[in-house]
């Protein structure tokens, strides 16, 4: 790799970012800020891919094979701000030689968090108790009033059992919950037994005796509705399911319908199928906890990251490999 001045690389932002990293990436390079913050269209990826060395791409913007078939692509470096990049055609990347950063692991403790949260909020009703006091119709503490389920003892099942699936099986046990999980390759026995985590090999088996599913791998061809109607089915009639991942691990029709004829006791949601756009049928239902995306929604996350994201591009710069060069497709 060929060392280049960081001051004269061009670099384009995507999205406005936290003040310290703009200010940082300001210092470093020769960078162009999305003030508006407005996501940007295929036609203006496909100006900028032109038009600098380096794109600073986040979740939203969708990088197909048609934007990096240009003949007079500029870009060397997508410099990914997040650990998913689903939305990036990674092969066509590589037969443009465009290098794919990201930054793995940054956000793990963050979506952790909130899917503990969502776990607590969904059986113990959490936002509807929040609605009815802002609403100015509660009467007050009663017996039999806004009942919901306790999580101890209950079985947890973890659907991908990375960083952020360990993590949040660290954070169940706290909470009494027992912990199985599904994952391509069964963990060392060493992790087994500190996560008290058991290994589920067959998926349809792992639905069927947890009380919560939850869903923490990356979305690809092999995980798109990896919970189908048919796992839905098997659901127990008492299950909830989480998902802080992708929207589109999830046959969100199935669910729906699975909600609505009370086939299943509630879900928590963090993404969706086609966001921003959100299925207006869920909305309708009270028995489902609906956030905008706040996985990773930290002031520390959201720096942290940002400045991960400036070492992978000075690494770069300086003709180093960045450590957090995405590998798969380019292998």
């Amino acid at each position: 790799m060929t060392a280049r001045s960081c001051k004269s690389t061009k670099i384009i932002v995507t999205r406005a970012l936290a003040p310290a990293v703009e200010k940082r990436l300001d210092e470093l390079f020769d960078v162009t800020l999305n003030s508006s913050d407005t996501a940007l269209t295929t036609e203006q990826l496909r100006n900028a891919m032109q038009e600098c060395d380096v794109l600073l791409a986040t979740v939203t913007d969708h990088l197909t094979a048609d934007i990096f078939a240009q003949d007079n692509l500029r870009c060397k470096l997508l410099a990914n701000f997040g650990a998913g990049v689903d939305h990036i055609d990674l092969k066509a990347a590589r037969a443009a030689g465009v290098m794919v950063t990201n930054t793995p692991g940054v956000f793990t403790d963050d979506t952790a968090d909130m899917t503990m949260a969502l776990i607590l909020s969904v059986p113990r009703r959490l936002a509807e108790g929040e609605k009815l006091v802002r609403s100015g119709e509660w009467q007050g503490w009663s017996p039999s009033g806004m009942l919901g389920h306790c999580i101890g003892g209950k079985t947890l099942g973890i659907i991908g059992m990375g960083r952020i699936g360990q993590a949040v099986a660290h954070r169940a046990r706290a909470f009494g919950l027992n912990i199985c999980y599904h994952n391509r390759r069964k963990l060392p026995d060493s992790f087994e037994k500190m996560l008290d985590a058991t290994y589920v090999e067959n998926l349809d088996e792992l639905v069927q005796r947890s009380d919560f599913i939850t869903l923490h791998c990356p979305k690809s061809d092999d995980t798109k509705h990896i919970l189908n109607a048919e796992r839905i089915a098997m659901l127990r009639p008492d299950a909830y399911v989480i998902n802080t991942a992708r929207g589109e691990l999830i046959d969100e029709d199935a669910l729906i319908n699975a909600l609505q004829n009370q086939k299943i006791a509630g879900a928590g949601l963090d993404v969706y199928t086609n966001e921003p756009a959100v299925d207006p049928r869920l909305l309708d239902l009270r028995n489902v906890v609906l956030l905008p995306h706040l996985g990773s929604a930290t002031f520390e996350g959201r720096e942290a990251s940002g400045h991960r994201v400036i070492s992978n591009i000075h690494s770069w710069c300086d003709g180093h490999r960045p450590h957090d060069q995405v590998l798969d497709g380019w292998m």
